[in-house]
Formats: C-alpha cells, structure tokens, sequence
C-alpha cells in the first residue's frame, strides 16, 4: 500500500536547509496494510472511474483513510441537519463547529500543516515523464507502482469525447491531449483494438488538426521529445538576456515564473536540444499527425494553434517581430562570429538556470522550470552532481488519491494554508479546545520563515526573502508577498494566546523581520504583488507568446495580494507602534485608495488567484473593514454587498463557475458551492450582515464524517488555469460559521 510520509528525505543526492520540515512524499510498501485496507482502497479507486465523467474531482480520500487510522475521530461529536423550519443558533453553530474542527484536527500532519493535493492542471504530469524519458530517467524515478498509478490518473481524466483539457475541469484541447497521449505511450500502453482509450485519444488528437496545431508550450515540449522540429518554433532568443538589465524588455524584469520557465527554454532552444529518437518516438511521429512527418510543412506549422487552445491569440507586433527573428536574427546568430555570442548568451542562461535549483535545493520555482532545468543539467553533462539532485525532489510533486498519481502545481501551499486554517479555528472562539493542534501549527510556522537572503540575489533577478515566508516550504525558499502577510497576521493573534496553550510566539527580531520584507515588495503606489514587485510596464504583455495562458509576462499588482499586506500592517502597527510606524501608515492608506479603485461598476472585484468574485471581493472588503472603512462610510463597501446579494441562489448559498474567470464575468454555476458561499458569507458579514440562512445551507452541507464536501476547483491563475487548494473545502466555511458565532456571542453579550 502506499503511505504519506511528511518532513522525511535523506540520501546522497537529497538536501535542505531545515531537515526537509512540509516534505510529503507518498511512498509504496507492498507489505503494508491489512487485506481489508486494500479492498478498501480498490473500493475508493473503483467508484471514482465509475462515476469520473459525473465528478472530475477526487476527494483526497487515500489521505483521510491512512490519517483516520492514525488519528481516531473523538467520540461524542454529534451530527447537525436542521429540518426547513429550524433556524440557526449559538448551539448549531457551536454543534457544526466543534464537529468541524474535531475532524480537521485529525488531518494534520505530526510536523504541523495540513499536507492535501494540491493540483487539477493536466500538462504538469506529462512534462515530469516528458524530462525523465529523454534524460533516460523514467525507470529510475518512477517504479512500476507510480507508473500503475499515473496510468490510472490519465485514464481516469480522459474526456467522454476522447481528448484531454489542459486541466481537471474543462474540455479538451490540443494542449492536454498530445501530452496526455504521448505519455500513455512512453508509459508502454499500446494503440491496438484492446485499448479504446488510446483510439479515441489519438481520433481526436487528428480531427482537430493534428500535433501540429498544439499551442507554443506544446510545440517546444514535442520539440524536446523529438516528436516536433525546432524549425517549427517561433524563436526563443538566449541573446536576449545579454541586454542591460534597465531595459524594459530585459526577461529579469517579467513575472518570475515566466522568466525562469522561458529561460530554460531558451537554453533548450539555443541548444536545438532533441531527446534520443526510439522506437518509441517514431511511433509518435506517426500517431500525432495525419500527414507524413517527413511531409510536415513547419513553417506553416509554426503559427499554427487548435482554436481550442487559443486564448491569447498572437498579436501582429509578435508576428512581425517573429519574422524578423526567423528570416534574419536567427540564421545570423548561428554562425560565425556571431555564434560566439550565442555560446555566451547559453552559458550565462546556465549559470542562472544553477543558481535557481541552488537557491531551491533542486525543488524549483514549480514543477514545469524544474523539470526544463534538469534536462539542461543533463545536457550541459548528463553525469553531474546537478542532474543527479534533481532525481528526487520529483517526488516532492507526486500526490495519490482515488483518481491515481497526478503531479501537484507546486511542491505544496503550506504556509499559504495554514494561516488560513489557524484564522479559522480562531474565528470560532474554541480556541482553548485545540491547544494542541495550534501549538503544532504555531511551530511549524515559526521553523518556515526563510532567515536569511539568498547570495548575491540582485544579481539572478530575485527578490530579497529574509523574513519572509514561501507559499510551501523553506527549501522552496521563493518569499511570497501575501503569504508573509497571513502569516504575521496569525503569529500576531497567537502571540497574545497564553504560551502554556499555543507555545511561545516569534521573536520580535524576526517578527521584525518580516515586516521588513513585507514592506519591501510595496510598489511605488502602495500596491502589492505576488513574489517581486511589479519591475515593467504593461504594455508588455503584447508579446506574451504563449497563446495559452494570459497575463503571464508582469508581475500584476493584485487586490487579494493587496488587501492580505493592508490587514496584517494594520494589527502590527496596533501592537507595534515604534517600528516603521510613517510607512506603513502611508502604505495603509495607498492600498485602501488601490483596492477601492480596483472595485468594478457592479460593485465586485475580480480574484485573480481565486474563483473569482466572490473570492475577491472577500479579500477586499475584508482589507477596507481593516483600514477602518463601514457599510455606514464606504460606499464601495456598500456596493459589494448589493452585488454579493444581487448573486444569492434560491438556495441561499453562491455557486461561481470557475468559468468566471476565464471570461472576467460573474457566471453562477446553478448549484451552491460550500466555499463560494463562505467567500461570500465572510465578506457580508465583515461588512456588519448576518446571515442565517446561508449558514444554515453550511450546516446542512456538513458531510456526516464532520467535513464539508470537496467540489469545484477553487484556485486559479493567468485567466487561464483552475487548480486545486485541498483545505478550503473546510477552512473557509469554519471560518463563515465562526465568524458568524463570534458576532452572535457579541450580540448577546
């Protein structure tokens, strides 16, 4: 059976900077488990296949089946369902939540997070297998029982109409079933009359145009694969980050994942690295495509994209500007002497592209650099001590549930996680019933912040981190504006809880720290971003060449980034008066007038890194009531709310379809969704609202094992890609209900 193990690593090739504390990896033990454990995994798997077309979201449930043996349930926790004529009360609350919150304590880790999948986009998992077949890898990293498993995954996500999306939910394009098909092969599935599935992955893939149609990610992926010719790419100029630095167009100035994603790309380019051509490989050459592969016009193929994938359609400023770079720049840089330049721009790209796996123990900035940089270490000297350091911290982005092995968008969101979860718990007052469970989250924080600064870290592009804390681990190491900022915002609130119940707080040299960091990602407006402050104008994203993903080329100021620095600089400068006290006051102000600003005509903010307007529109209100700001005195306040109202079901809850924010419009999704309906009911009730029967629909969605139910995949990013937080499903309707008890409890008294 396979087994969750956290904050475990050793070996010659692994390394961290804190004894691996968040690691989680799934490991396989054939001799683990009981019979009945097995015949009740085979029984999870079985009804999840059954009934995949129905429900594309798994429920994590090979995680609660190992923690419910670890960690038995407490007994005399009653189940709550309120008939249509009851009405919600004090005791109901206190009933759903200490429910609620006795099953959530169960889910936590022994190091003190709460591990869960955390993934949902398609064309992760194919380019991890993409990076070891053509390092020669494959079998090294992924045994036979990961491969079963992600077999499992691909099937199980395979539309009704044959293709794959480019994520769980959504339909099918070029993108994901080229990369999804590609990997059944390399995985040794064969295209025979036994394997329907493959036929009818492959029917689509040439109904729609073939291979040749696969949007720019695509096209440099099979390029690497050996099943695409480079000459069919629009060029990627190594060159490029020769430029001064002040330049605008200089890529240390773009968005960081964009940067490093491309910058190993342009390696690879610059290279025409090709993987080994098998036997394999030719098959493919064949399968993809319904012309020849010696036939294949790739000059056509070159601006070729399926409309399925199309949805930052090329602008003429990058066509012009790719056929100059094709027809004059390129031919020019291949050959003496200007090739020596183009030795330079790839050695330099190298000392970049080791500088990030350094700085990252090998982890990465996310899945997609990482393994593009790995295949650069193989290609500088496949017997290096780089590539070797890549091989395992694979695992870091594996995750098991009933739906098969998938790879995650990131190593994890710990730090992003459970600051939300230690908010939850405290918004329902019960806070002296789960010493135990905060002290170990208080822990796990504390031994998470990043304390030092990377070396030399101007130089590589990278924003200063000391201080600061990582969206998942500290050998990540990436410092993240708005995950800094819930984390003060909690070690704040705890350091005022009695040490004997929660543990000492943070000392006020590193609580100072923190601070500091925070302040430093404020743009010159008093914005916030995500990893960097905004570093080039807008404009850019004209050349954004992706075709897939929009908004990926600035580092966008955003209102949830904004609003989560807003609220913690206002509790520190509450409890902290002497530090930095004129700056943060003109921070707080400058991001009130961004946030209300940002607010659009129907009274909504858009989530950039949520679904959507609800989730947005949650983070706003919540930093306005913050910076002192009232339904009585703040008109956009007041707006939010008829435009939450203006969106309640009949149900008395919110279903947003991820579909919002691919169109940057509110669409309901005709059914309520637990966490939607707790965005909502959070930013109605901070703006002073109570609402009894919206919490009466949570109540009432409370699953009997104490939980609330897993639905749509809340998390997104770009405009363009849904993915899944595996807590909000349970932090944030507890934190509707308690915040709504906490302000029944004030009523009362």
């Amino acid at each position: 059976m396979w087994r969750l193990t956290t904050s475990e690593g050793g070996g010659p090739w692994l390394r961290s900077a804190n004894s691996f504390l968040g690691r989680q990896v799934w490991e396989y033990n054939p001799d683990a488990g009981t019979a009945e454990d097995r015949t009740e995994v085979d029984k999870l798997r079985d009804n999840f296949t059954k009934h995949r077309f129905q429900r594309k979201e798994s429920q994590d449930l090979l995680l609660r089946l190992q923690y419910a043996k670890l960690n038995p349930l407490p007994a005399n926790v009653p189940a709550v369902k309120l008939e249509s004529s009851a009405e919600v009360n004090e005791q109901i609350l206190s009933a759903s939540l200490r429910r609620a919150l006795n099953k959530y304590s169960t889910l936590q880790a022994d190091d003190g997070h709460w591990p869960g999948d955390y993934s949902g986009i398609l064309f992760i998992m194919p380019i991890i297998i993409f990076s070891l077949y053509v390092t020669g890898s494959l079998n090294t990293v992924l045994s036979p029982e990961h491969q079963r498993e992600i077999l499992r995954y691909i099937y199980n996500h395979q539309n009704e109409d044959g293709g794959w999306g480019k994520q769980v939910l959504g339909p099918s394009t070029m993108f994901g079933s080229c990369f999804n098909y590609a990997s059944l092969i390399i995985l040794g599935e064969k295209l025979d009359v036994y394997n329907d599935g493959l036929a009818k992955g492959r029917s689509w893939i040439l109904s729609h145009g073939g291979a040749t149609a696969i949007p720019q990610w695509g096209k440099i992926w099979l390029s690497i694969l050996g099943v695409y010719e480079w000459s069919g790419n629009n060029p990627i100029i190594p060159e490029l980050w020769l430029l001064p630095d002040f330049l605008p167009i200089h890529p240390g100035r773009f968005w960081c994942f964009t940067r490093l994603v491309y910058m190993s790309m342009a390696y690879l380019y610059g290279k025409r690295f090709v993987g080994p051509i098998t036997p394999i490989i030719l098959a493919l050459r064949e399968d993809l495509y319904d012309t020849p592969y010696e036939q294949i016009n790739w000059d056509k193929a070159r601006d070729s994209c399926a409309k399925e994938d199309l949805h930052y359609p090329r602008s003429r400023v990058q066509n012009i500007l790719s056929g100059c770079l094709n027809k004059f720049v390129e031919p020019i840089l291949n050959y003496w002497p200007a090739n020596k330049l183009r030795s330079r721009a790839l050695s330099n790209l190298m000392e970049h592209i080791h500088y990030e796996d350094e700085t990252t123990n090998y982890i990465g900035k996310c899945p997609i650099n990482k393994a593009l940089n790995m295949i650069c270490c193989w290609v500088e000297n496949p017997n290096s001590d780089a590539f070797r350091q890549h091989l395992p911290r694979f695992y870091d982005y594996l995750w098991l549930s009933e739906d098969g092995m998938k790879a995650k968008v990131y190593d994890g969101c710990h730090n992003w996680e459970i600051a939300f979860i230690v908010q939850a718990y405290f918004s329902t007052n019960l806070i002296g019933e789960f010493g135990p469970t905060l002290q170990k989250a208080h822990e796990f924080m504390k031994k998470s912040q990043v304390l030092k600064n990377q070396p030399n870290y101007e130089s590589y592009y990278r924003h200063r981190s000391k201080g600061a804390w990582a969206l998942s681990t500290v050998d990540n190491g990436w410092s993240v504006s708005d995950c800094t900022a819930e984390v003060v915002k909690v070690l704040l609130w705890l350091s005022k809880i009695s040490p004997n119940l929660v543990g000492d707080p943070i000392t006020q040299e590193r609580l100072y720290d923190a601070i500091d960091c925070l302040l430093s990602f404020m743009n010159k407006d008093g914005t916030f971003s995500t990893y960097e402050c905004k570093r080039t104008t807008s404009w850019l994203e004209v050349l954004n060449p992706s075709e897939s993903f929009r908004k990926i080329v600035i580092d966008y100021p955003s209102v949830e980034c904004t609003a989560s620095a807003l609220d913690a600089l206002v509790i520190f400068k509450d409890m902290h008066p002497q530090h930095r006290s004129g700056e943060i006051e003109k921070c707080i102000k400058n991001a009130s007038m961004f946030i209300e600003k940002s607010q659009r005509k129907d009274g909504a903010w858009y989530g950039t890194w949520g679904i959507c307007f609800t989730y947005g529109t949650m983070f706003a209100v919540r930093g306005l009531v913050a910076a002192g700001r009232t339904y009585d005195n703040s008109y956009s306040i007041r707006k939010a709310c008829s435009f939450l109202l203006s969106k309640q079901q009949i149900t008395c809850g919110w279903g947003e379809s991820n579909i919002s924010s691919d169109i940057e419009d509110y669409v309901d999704s005709g059914n309520p969704i637990a966490v939607n309906t707790s965005f909502a009911m959070l930013a109605l009730i901070y703006a002073g609202q109570v609402l009894y029967k919206a919490a009466k629909l949570l109540v009432n969605m409370q699953l009997e094992t104490g939980e609330f139910p897993q639905q749509e995949h809340v998390g997104c990013f770009n405009s363009s890609l849904y993915f899944n937080y595996a807590n909000y499903r349970n932090l944030f309707p507890i934190m509707a209900l308690g915040e709504l008890r906490s302000r029944l409890l004030q009523n009362k008294n």
